[in-house]
């Protein structure tokens, strides 16, 4: 009995990391790889494809909608257009700004969704904030400032706002991701992982489409060149729902203080790569603030979960 509680335990902790390692390899190896389309589209067909396919499956979630109260959908909705699409769309726009320069800054520095979260959840869930954690909060938000941009100030020229702005919408994204974490809380009590997943995929694909209508974009499926649409399945199945149903399930069976450690492998995964891939290099003083920014999170997450 106890061996098999190991093996699931390892097998649980083996499907974080490994879905951590997915979300590196999409930051640095697929996503850019479809900078030659609008942001808008290419966040609505990425959410798109995976939902379709979810619709093979779990066709019987529809159900729930008639079950659904107003407080309850009000709820799916803000994880869509937060954790779905705002989110989604300001980590593309930043790592398509950056021409495959430096994307590991972007993924590094959306790792501070959690001090978001912590804030959101003060103000949303009235949960009490312990007195460190304005440190460690601190901490990290210093760091992710040295990871960005070094002992220099932020440079506003035309060159250099592209950097600043590729940050700011970084940040966009872990604010935005951390509030669909704080509202995820409200629903997970009364909805499966599955049901919450197929309906923010459906929430968020609903929403882009109005997006991309409005903009003009709907047209833009004449532009996916078949090398597009292999970057596009790749992303679906792997790196989109293939990758946070291998999260959620690797969550049910280790602790959320040793998943904290685990999802390291996503900047470190990240950072591997584009150093590899696109030879970006580190300053002594980017990789040190990028440690501290790391260990201040790690600190937020382990001092939460206890």
């Amino acid at each position: 009995m106890k061996d098999n509680q190991q093996n699931t335990k390892l097998i649980g902790a083996l499907a974080v990391a490994l879905s951590a390692m997915l979300w590196g390899v999409d930051g640095i190896l697929l996503t850019p790889q479809l900078y030659n389309l609008n942001t808008a589209f290419v966040v609505f067909v990425i959410h798109l494809f995976p939902f379709l396919l979810m619709n093979l499956f779990f066709f019987r979630e529809y159900r729930y909608l008639k079950t659904m109260t107003r407080s309850d959908l009000i709820y799916f909705l803000l994880i869509a257009l937060l954790g779905g699409a705002l989110g989604t769309l300001a980590i593309v726009k930043s790592l398509f700004l950056l021409h495959f320069n430096s994307l590991s800054v972007v993924v590094l520095l959306q790792k501070l969704q959690p001090v978001f979260a912590v804030i959101l959840a003060r103000i949303i869930l009235k949960e009490r904030i312990k007195k460190h954690f304005a440190l460690w909060a601190g901490i990290a938000l210093v760091g992710g400032y040295f990871l960005t941009f070094g002992w220099s100030l932020p440079d506003f020229s035309t060159e250099g706002i592209t950097t600043v702005y590729a940050a700011l919408l970084s940040l966009l994204a872990a604010f935005s991701f951390g509030s669909s974490t704080v509202f995820s809380k409200k629903i997970l009590g009364n909805y499966s992982f599955v049901t919450s997943t197929f309906f923010r995929y459906g929430f968020t694909t609903l929403i882009m489409l109005v997006i991309v209508l409005f903009a003009g974009h709907i047209s833009d499926f004449s532009q996916v060149t078949p090398r597009n649409w292999l970057f596009i399945a790749l992303i679906g199945l792997t790196t989109g729902s293939g990758a946070i149903f291998l999260y959620y399930y690797g969550l049910r069976h280790v602790k959320a203080s040793l998943s904290t450690f685990l999802e390291l492998m996503y900047p470190i995964t990240a950072v591997v790569l584009d150093y590899f891939v696109n030879g970006t290099m580190y300053s002594p003083v980017q990789w040190a603030a990028a440690l501290v920014m790391l260990f201040a999170i790690v600190m937020l997450n382990v001092d939460k979960s206890k």
